[in-house]
C-alpha cells in the first residue's frame, strides 16, 4: 500500500497536489511519501516482534538522507556494499551497531574504515576476503565480527541480473566451503564470528525459496555448534518482493510467520536486509509530456526522463505503472513511452495502453522508489533530478535538481592542450 491517491481527477502524494511540487521544483522529479516508508518499515518490523530482530535497510535501493533517517529513527540499521554508502548512513545518523557490510570487492580503505566506524560485521564473501580482513584487523589492534555469506544454491525466481543465491553466481562462498571456512575463521586473529549470513536474490514473490535456504543454513549451523562454534546472528538476507503489475508477493505478516517458524528453534537474533519492499511503492517519477508522434502503427509519447533517470525498463525489461497526474486526458492509445536519450533502449513503457497524453501532461511512473535515482545517470550530460520527500501536507526537496555546473565538476582541460 502506498499514499499516491487521486483526490477528485488530481494526483496526490499524501496531501499535496503533485502538480504543485512539480510547479515549484520543475520536472523530472522523484517524489517519496514518508508515510509509505514508516508504514512499510513497521509492517515488517511488527512480522518478527516476538523474535530478536534487528531491520538493516538495504541502503543501495535508495540512498537518499531522508529516507535512511526516517527508518534509523524507527530503529533500524543499514546493509551496506561500500564505504561511500557507510559514510551516507553515518552522516545520516546510523547507530553503527547496527551496520552489516555485504558485497564481494571490499577493498583495503574501505575495511579499515568499517572497523574504525565499529561496525556490526561483515558478512565475507569469499576465502581471500576472510584472509584480508583478518590481516587488516590485526594490524589495527582488533578483531572483526564477521559472518560467512553461504551461497545455498537455491534458485529464486526471479529475474536473472538480480538472482544471487545459484552456485554460479559471485556471491558468497559454496555451502560444500562453508564449514571449512569456518573453521579456519576460528584460528584466525583479526577475526571473531559472530553470525552467518545468505542472500539469494531480489523481487521474490514467494516465500519457498526462503525457507528452503534457511533449511539448508540450519544444517550447516547445527554442524558449527558442533565443531564449538556458535554464531549468534542469521541474518537471512532481503529479496521480499513488491507489487508493480500483477505480481502477489506475500505481506510481511505472511512473510514473517513462515521465516519465525523455520528459524524459531536456532534461538539467533535475526538480521534482515528489506530494501526494494520498504521504498519500492514509496516513491514515484514524475515527467512532463515533451510531445507525441504516430508512425503507421506506432505511437510513440516522448517525455523529459530518460534511461539515465530511470534504467530499470531498459536493464531488465521492468514495468512501472502509469497514471496521469491530472485525469483529463482524451481516452486510452497504445504507445512506448520514451526519453530523450539517444539510445533506442531509451523507454520506460513498451507497447502498453496508456492515457493519451499531450504536450504538457505530467506523468507519473508509479513504483519507482527502488533502484530509480540510485541507479541514475548523467548520461548526455543530463544533470540528475531533484528529489523531494511528502509529509502529510508539507514537502521539501531532499536532493537539489544538478546542474550543468555540476556536470563537470572535478574535471579540467588537460595542460598540454
Amino acid at each position: 500500500m502506498h499514499h499516491f491517491k487521486y483526490k477528485a481527477d488530481e494526483l496526490y502524494a499524501e496531501d499535496v497536489a503533485i502538480k504543485d511540487i512539480v510547479a515549484k521544483v520543475g520536472s523530472p522529479v522523484y517524489i517519496y511519501s514518508h508515510a509509505t516508508l514508516e508504514r512499510h518499515f513497521k509492517a515488517f518490523d511488527e512480522a518478527f516482534a516476538d523474535m530478536p530482530h534487528t531491520i538493516c535497510y538495504s541502503l543501495k535501493a535508495n540512498s537518499n538522507q531522508s529516507v535512511l533517517k526516517t527508518f534509523f529513527n524507527l530503529g533500524g540499521g543499514v546493509d551496506i556494499v561500500s564505504g561511500g554508502e557507510l559514510y551516507r548512513a553515518l552522516k545520516a545518523g546510523v547507530n553503527p551497531g547496527k551496520v552489516v557490510y555485504s558485497g564481494v570487492g571490499k577493498k583495503d580503505e574501505e575495511i579499515e574504515y568499517a572497523l574504525n566506524t565499529g561496525i556490526l560485521m561483515f558478512n565475507v564473501e569469499s576465502e581471500q576476503e576472510l584472509t584480508r580482513i583478518s590481516e587488516i584487523a590485526s594490524r589495527m589492534g582488533k578483531r572483526a565480527g564477521i559472518a560467512i555469506r553461504v551461497n545455498p544454491d537455491v534458485d529464486p525466481g526471479t529475474h536473472p541480473y538480480i538472482t544471487t543465491g545459484l552456485k554460479n553466481a559471485k556471491f558468497g562462498i559454496t555451502i560444500d566451503r562453508a564449514i571449512s571456512e569456518y573453521k579456519r575463521a576460528k584460528e584466525l586473529s583479526g577475526i571473531e564470528i559472530l553470525g552467518i549470513d545468505c542472500h539469494i536474490g531480489s523481487q521474490l514473490t514467494k516465500v519457498t525459496p526462503f525457507v528452503d535456504s534457511i533449511d539448508k543454513l540450519k544444517k550447516v549451523i547445527t554442524t558449527l555448534r558442533g565443531m564449538g562454534i556458535d554464531p549468534k546472528y542469521f541474518d537471512v538476507g532481503g529479496g521480499l518482493g513488491i507489487q508493480y503489475n500483477d505480481e502477489e508477493p506475500p505481506l510481511p505478516a505472511d512473510y514473517g510467520k513462515e521465516i519465525v517458524a523455520a528459524t524459531r528453534e536456532l534461538g539467533m537474533h535475526l538480521i534482515f536486509e528489506p530494501g526494494r519492499n520498504l521504498v519500492g511503492n514509496a516513491g514515484i517519477l514524475v515527467a512532463t509530456c515533451l510531445y507525441a508522434k504516430s508512425r503507421d502503427d506506432k505511437n510513440f509519447i516522448m517525455i523529459d526522463a530518460g534511461m539515465n533517470d530511470l534504467a530499470r525498463p531498459a536493464l531488465y525489461g521492468s514495468f512501472h505503472g502509469v497514471q496521469a497526474v491530472r485525469k483529463d486526458q482524451d481516452g486510452m492509445i497504445v504507445a512506448d513511452i520514451v526519453g530523450p536519450i539517444c539510445e533506442s533502449g531509451d523507454f520506460l513503457v513498451k507497447e502498453r495502453e496508456v492515457p493519451m497524453f499531450r504536450q504538457g501532461d505530467l506523468i507519473a511512473l508509479m513504483s519507482a522508489g527502488a533502484y530509480g535515482f540510485a541507479m541514475s545517470s548523467s548520461y548526455n550530460s543530463r544533470p540528475r533530478v531533484a528529489e523531494v520527500m511528502v509529509k502529510g501536507g508539507g514537502f521539501e526537496v531532499v536532493r537539489e535538481r544538478e546542474t550543468v555546473e555540476d556536470l563537470i565538476k572535478g574535471e579540467k582541460i588537460a595542460s598540454f592542450l
